[in-house]
């Protein structure tokens, strides 16, 4: 298209100065009066220069976008990681719910937070908060070591970063938590996410203060004490019994009598035939002599069994409590008489063992069933949708930078054009003019002397080293 001189004339064709008059106020003094301000140009005079400036927009546009598509490239992937979560069922126990009365106790109402208390919306609301938190955030900038990888020196700026890259909302209709996460790493960013739902879910069981919670701990502490009581019971009956040779007091007692009462059958019928014997035969005769021999053997073996007054003291008994049990020493188990004593401290440490062990048996029951209440009371976190492995970038967005860059571009540089045409068809005494000037001035100035100060000071501290 081919300007017309007139049109280019009308575009470009400078402002004629004002006449102007000088007249006087009456004591001398001459009144000068301000030019008149250029005419308002009209929208096809701007087209038209515009089009005469074409190339400038064009080369102005170029590099425009030239910057964009490099600053595009340039600027990092960074990819988006989201996982859902499902609130807690309304059945989950007392532990949600003490823990959303401390959350709530904010003060909004006696009302509203016993509304809040049954309904879905705090129990979302209160893992939000629990997400948000320090404890959270900590455990996972320790655990990936976000300070290395953001490049920080301290925890508190590595937190703020995770916070800014990590986006946590809660669906009010469905009560559905969305966490998504951003980094420039896709695994990183699935990791991150899936860490944040094992974090929440470590912390509500380890905060949760439910009955079960504490009815578990208490049978816990106890079983250890009866644990500790047991053991000392089964070691102090076992020494005891050791000592004393005493297995089983009633089992021992009834063969021990039983083994008493044939001997001494046998021993009677022994001194009856050795009766009849010695009105056959003389006192040397061999069967005399050994039938003698049997009935003292006899006669030492019911003694053993049975004792005598003297083994009943403490001094015979310890001197039992110290034979071996290995079946060298005659003595080395107690006798009928010994075993009434031995038996009241037996049957004691017996039924104490005995005790200790039924309680424990006890409570090891109740302590699985506190378990398994405390699981049933602790809201567990379900997942609706696990975090994955993003496959493509969700930023930059290459194509809308280079269309905002342009269209950037294009806008400043008609802004230029416009500006630096009214700017020189402006009248030189124009007060705006001049204010520009002047700044412009100044401004120039102050920069010169702030660069000769400073080159300045370079030179000295070159010259001083």
């Amino acid at each position: 298209m081919r300007v017309t001189p007139s049109a280019k004339n009308a575009a470009v064709e400078p402002i004629h100065d004002v006449p102007v008059q000088a007249p006087s106020n009456g004591k001398g003094a001459v009144l000068v009066e301000v030019p008149a301000a250029a005419p308002s140009r009209e929208a096809w005079d701007w087209l038209w220069l515009l089009w005469e400036r074409r190339r400038t927009l064009a080369r102005a546009v170029t590099w425009g976008v030239a910057v964009s598509v490099l600053l595009a490239f340039v600027l990092p992937k960074r990819y988006d990681s989201t996982t859902r979560l499902m609130p807690p069922d309304q059945q989950s126990g007392s532990g949600l719910a003490m823990l959303a009365a401390m959350a709530g106790r904010g003060g909004f109402g006696i009302g509203s937070l016993a509304g809040d208390l049954l309904g879905m919306q705090n129990s979302g609301a209160l893992f939000v908060d629990i997400l948000q938190g320090r404890t959270v955030q900590d455990r996972i900038v320790d655990r990936f070591q976000l300070r290395k990888v953001y490049d920080l020196k301290y925890g508190i700026d590595a937190r703020k970063r995770l916070a800014n890259n990590t986006e946590i909302a809660m669906d009010r209709k469905s009560g559905i938590i969305t966490i998504k996460v951003t980094d420039r790493d896709p695994h990183r960013a699935a990791q991150i996410a899936q860490a944040y739902v094992e974090e929440l879910d470590r912390i509500v069981a380890e905060v949760s203060t439910s009955a079960a919670r504490r009815e578990r701990i208490f049978i816990e502490d106890r079983l250890k004490t009866v644990k500790q009581d047991l053991d000392r019971a089964s070691q102090d009956f076992s020494q005891y019994a050791s000592q004393n040779a005493t297995l089983d007091i009633s089992a021992q007692g009834k063969a021990m009598v039983e083994a008493a009462a044939k001997l001494q059958g046998e021993l009677i019928a022994a001194q009856s035939e050795l009766e009849g014997l010695e009105q056959i035969y003389t006192a040397n005769n061999v069967r005399v002599r050994s039938l003698r021999a049997r009935i003292e053997e006899l006669q030492k073996q019911l003694q053993k069994l049975g004792g005598n007054s003297a083994s009943t003291d403490t001094g015979a008994t310890s001197t039992t409590a110290a034979a071996g049990v290995d079946g060298s020493n005659p003595a080395a188990f107690p006798s009928i008489r010994q075993l009434p004593l031995l038996g009241v401290h037996w049957a004691d440490l017996y039924r104490q063992t005995k005790i200790e062990e039924t309680v424990y048996e006890l409570l090891t029951q109740q302590f699985e069933l506190a378990k398994i209440q405390e699981a049933k009371e602790i809201p567990v976190v379900k997942v609706v949708d696990a975090a994955d492995v993003p496959e493509r970038r969700t930023s930059p967005k290459r194509k809308l930078i280079v269309i905002f860059g342009m269209f950037l571009s294009l806008s400043m540089s008609i802004v230029w054009v416009l500006g630096n045409t009214a700017w020189e068809q402006m009248h030189p005494e124009d007060p705006r003019k001049q204010l520009g000037q002047t700044i412009f001035r100044e401004t120039a100035t102050l920069i010169r002397r702030r660069r000769v100060k400073r080159a300045a000071g370079a030179l000295s501290d070159r010259q001083s080293q």
